[in-house]
């Protein structure tokens, strides 16, 4: 099953205070020390940055492609007296972002994945069918919203999309259902996309609502999250100094698969390719600090139900150059978002 950082009836339909998930544990493996310099990839609420900051004497560049998430942290950079800078830019560019703040090098990256509750509890986003909303679900403010897909996707290509990214059993009845409906009605708003899925599946007492996996898989795909984490895990690669600490928080079992996939790779010894001999194999990069993830305990869950499907990664940067690899984990294959957005309204499959 999958889940965002807001689970539970927040995973796309209800409410959650922010509280940072796994907010002790991130810090500890981030070994914070006075001097350092962070990044806080995906910004949100700033509750890890609050507690970097709080840790140690040191600076953090926190990055959120949400122009709101950087509006609201506005305080925050006040009351932190010159320690952090904020940067709404996405979490793939954080190398580009460290460097064009003078520092070539940072001691520590933190990823926090999902959508954040702030974006949940805004109706005008369109990630939630607890509220109706435009179905829009960007995190940033360009490019095609999840309206647009489902008004210009085929059957085939909205079937994979929500059985590829949300792991949802019925994807294909749930693209059958939303082709016919759009052949009659725009759907243009998240209550609508909601009831028509709701209608042709059955909820289970005390199952999530049957349109969270749906939910869940549009955003994913509006937002190309997949694709940015693996940039994001390259670019921390890139700029972590030697003994710099890389923290994941992952919610669901894509991302997840993806972190573990990278780290696992880039803590073994590559081999020489046999199209390209090296003398030797190439030394790994990072050295893995979790054997397993770290999740959240029952205290944690029962006080935040949201970061019950939270899993935490963490490795070390070693001092290994970066060779040229071959990919660790292939990512799943998706229609083009550019493709789809590129199309015309239209009942009719392409």
């Amino acid at each position: 099953m999958m889940a965002s950082r807001d689970s539970g009836d927040a995973v796309a339909g209800g409410l959650a205070r922010h509280i940072p998930v796994l907010g002790r544990p991130t810090v500890e493996f981030l070994n914070v020390r006075a001097g350092g310099v962070y990044i806080d990839a995906t910004f949100g609420a700033g509750g890890h940055t609050r507690a970097i900051l709080a840790a140690a004497d040191c600076n953090v560049i926190g990055i959120d492609r949400d122009q709101d998430a950087i509006a609201r942290g506005a305080d925050l950079v006040h009351s932190a007296g010159g320690r952090l800078v904020l940067v709404e830019d996405r979490l793939s560019n954080l190398q580009e972002v460290a460097r064009g703040r003078g520092h070539d090098a940072v001691d520590g990256v933190v990823f926090d994945l999902g959508v954040s509750s702030m974006q949940l509890d805004e109706a005008a986003r369109g990630f939630s069918f607890r509220h109706d909303g435009p179905l829009d679900m960007r995190m940033g403010r360009t490019g095609a919203t999840a309206a647009d897909v489902v008004a210009r996707a085929s059957e085939r290509e909205l079937a994979t999309i929500i059985a590829t990214l949300g792991e949802e059993r019925h994807a294909r009845s749930i693209a059958r259902a939303v082709i016919a409906r759009r052949r009659t009605a725009p759907i243009r708003t998240t209550r609508a996309l909601a009831d028509i899925i709701a209608g042709l599946v059955q909820a289970r007492p005390g199952a999530i609502h049957p349109a969270t996996r749906t939910f869940q898989a549009l955003r994913i795909f509006v937002n190309d999250e997949l694709a940015e984490l693996a940039a994001g895990l390259a670019a921390a690669e890139r700029v972590l100094k030697p003994g710099g600490r890389l923290v994941v928080l992952a919610f669901h079992s894509l991302e997840d698969r993806i972190t573990k996939s990278f780290l696992v790779g880039r803590s073994r010894p590559s081999a020489p390719s046999r199209h390209r001999p090296e003398p030797r194999a190439t030394p790994p990069t990072f050295r893995i600090l979790t054997s397993r993830p770290i999740v959240p305990d029952e205290a944690e869950i029962s006080a935040n139900p949201r970061a019950r499907s939270a899993k935490l990664r963490a490795a070390e940067r070693t001092d290994a150059p970066i060779a040229l690899r071959t990919a660790t984990q292939a990512l799943p294959r998706l229609p083009s978002l550019a493709e789809v957005a590129a199309r015309q309204d239209s009942g009719r499959q392409p």
